[in-house]
């Protein structure tokens, strides 16, 4: 967990004033579920008084899915296809679709209790406040960081971000009934071209011939890495984690964080077993 005291006015402070980092860019669990699952749970604990929390993670080699994606006619065949070619599987319980993770692609979690105006409302706010944070963890590179979906991009959503009219981040939500999940995957390093491809290949095998049924037309040019895009540097998936900590530390309060450590509780891991499991079983 990080703790800092400055402030600073682009993001407001208040929300993430108490906010702690959890930082497992580093920990890799062999089933792609595990961070969901922990997801899951902290934002229970956020729900009930626990802190707001920003998770950062990396899998070394999964293909999630959203739930509409695997209902596709030969969804099975083709996740098949992918586990014999040593991807792990899963589906997931946010929103959007299907996302290939690797060493090269970031996520980033933002888990805060429910509070203030209406649902439509707050839903908006929430992708807004992930937009803010990646922009700013990225003003340093000089980058002009857009909003909007990219026609051709795989996982497209409202909230696509894309610098030069090629995505590089796609945001989804998911809320419980006093807390919500707010996740961003980050293309830093690497061939977006080549993720987008792998992604269109399932999707091609996964529809078949079928004309009627509806998944994202994905177009691998329409996607790039940090790497590509920015001057990020060498080591584009630490420098953007090590950027977004730092925005998050400038509007840290040390009393709030503070207050914060102390109603921190980690789940173990018979916990994140049962979680995971009732993810597989429901998804």
């Amino acid at each position: 967990m990080e703790t800092s005291s400055n402030e600073s006015a682009a993001i407001p402070s208040d929300d993430y004033a108490g906010m702690l980092i959890l930082d497992r860019m580093n920990e890799h669990a062999d089933d792609p579920l595990h961070p969901f699952a922990l997801d899951e749970l902290l934002c229970r604990r956020t729900g009930e008084g626990g802190p707001p929390i920003c998770h950062l993670w990396r899998h070394s080699r999964a293909f999630i899915l959203g739930q509409r994606d695997s209902r596709l006619p030969h969804a099975a065949e083709a996740l098949r296809a992918l586990e014999a070619q040593h991807y792990r599987t899963a589906i997931r319980s946010s929103g959007g679709a299907a996302v290939p993770l690797d060493e090269g692609v970031v996520n980033v979690s933002l888990i805060l209790p429910i509070a203030g105006s209406g649902a439509g409302a707050r839903f908006n706010r929430d992708f807004e406040r992930m937009y803010r944070l990646i922009a700013e963890a990225l003003a340093p590179t000089g980058a002009s960081v857009d909003k909007g979906e990219i026609e051709g991009a795989y996982c497209p959503g409202d909230y696509d971000l894309s610098i030069g009219g090629r995505k590089f981040c796609g945001i989804a939500q998911r809320r419980q009934a006093k807390a919500l999940i707010i996740q961003a995957f980050v293309v830093a390093e690497g061939s977006g071209r080549e993720r987008a491809a792998i992604v269109r290949a399932f999707y091609d095998q996964a529809a078949g011939s079928d004309s009627v049924v509806s998944y994202p037309c994905v177009v691998p040019d329409s996607t790039a890495s940090l790497e590509d895009l920015t001057a990020i540097g060498p080591q584009a998936a630490t420098g953007f984690a090590e950027r977004v900590k730092a925005v998050v530390r400038s509007r840290q309060r040390a009393d709030a964080v503070a207050a914060s450590t102390a109603r921190l509780k980690l789940p173990h891991q018979d916990e994140l077993q049962t979680m995971i499991e009732a993810l597989r079983n429901r998804y």
